[in-house]
């Protein structure tokens, strides 16, 4: 097997430095404070709101969470994140997405402050993320990755990385993430033709295709660096990614695991992106 790159050490580092920043920013009177938007009740909602709260506080960074019925009328919902944006006291908003389909989150995007956008929900963040501008915040998980990348020494500089995912909440702005780190990206999905030949002959491969563990044995050779971001349920109802773990695991040099990898770190980031905003906000 190859070595393991777990979240939890990732988290960790994270953490010692996430404490200092909220430190300094206590010390000057500023409380840290994200508001989550959340319509409904989704098991997968509250599942990852349980996770952000936890993680959040356990930074000393203020959690409040604005519930709404999921029957709330889009002009409700906007007024609503137009109060979160004037509430000084907020830093960062992440709204849970999708929205339900009575509500177009072509209207909402453009209603968040882009200075509260902690997640990339407006296109203004998503335009800086491709335009390679720092005072955008991309998409926590594409962020994920790459804090990933960085802990565990691996360079993409002149590498040939492979990104397996289109999506522009993961495959498209990490892209971007990778080429403004001077990274060569092929971007590749589940219609890609010689899709094996293609990720065989990457220096990094990044699973983001949301269909469970399609990267078989097939797809990888010695000396790979495999980051599984997907996250899915088997036939028998257990969790796992992108990648043949067990499989691809005995074949490449480092690999992610799911559960235990990326998806750990996402949380993390998002108390990073808050500190950065809170930052910003208050001229720090």
């Amino acid at each position: 097997m190859g070595v393991v790159l777990k979240g939890k050490d990732v988290i960790a580092s994270m953490k010692e430095r996430m404490l200092k920043e909220v430190e300094e920013l206590k010390a000057a009177g500023i409380e840290p404070c994200l508001s989550i938007v959340r319509l409904g009740a989704k098991a997968d909602d509250l599942a990852y709101e349980r996770g952000a709260v936890k993680r959040c506080e356990s930074l000393g960074i203020k959690c409040v969470v604005k519930e709404y019925e999921e029957n709330i009328t889009q002009e409700e919902l906007a007024n609503e994140i137009r109060k979160i944006n004037e509430d000084g006291s907020i830093h960062g908003i992440l709204v849970f997405r999708p929205l339900p389909k009575h509500i177009d989150e072509n209207v909402i995007k453009y209603v968040i402050n882009p200075d509260k956008d902690i997640d990339c929900f407006s296109p203004v963040n998503v335009a800086k993320v491709f335009e390679g501008d720092d005072t955008g915040f991309a998409p926590c998980t594409p962020e994920a990755v790459m804090e990933m990348l960085e802990h565990y020494g691996v360079d993409v500089t002149g590498k040939k990385v492979v990104v397996i995912g289109r999506s522009l909440v993961v495959g498209k702005p990490l892209s971007m993430l990778l080429l403004k780190k001077n990274a060569t990206v092929t971007i590749c999905h589940t219609k890609t033709r010689n899709l094996e030949e293609t990720v065989r002959a990457a220096d990094i491969v990044i699973a983001a295709a949301g269909k469970a563990r399609m990267v078989t044995d097939k797809f990888v050779s010695p000396g790979q660096v495999v980051i599984d971001v997907g996250i899915n349920l088997d036939q028998d109802g257990n969790m796992c990614g992108d990648v043949d773990y067990e499989n691809v695991g005995r074949i490449v040099d480092m690999i992610t695991p799911v559960p235990g990898g990326v998806g750990t770190v996402t949380t993390s980031v998002l108390a990073k992106n808050v500190l950065a905003a809170a930052r910003r906000l208050s001229g720090k």
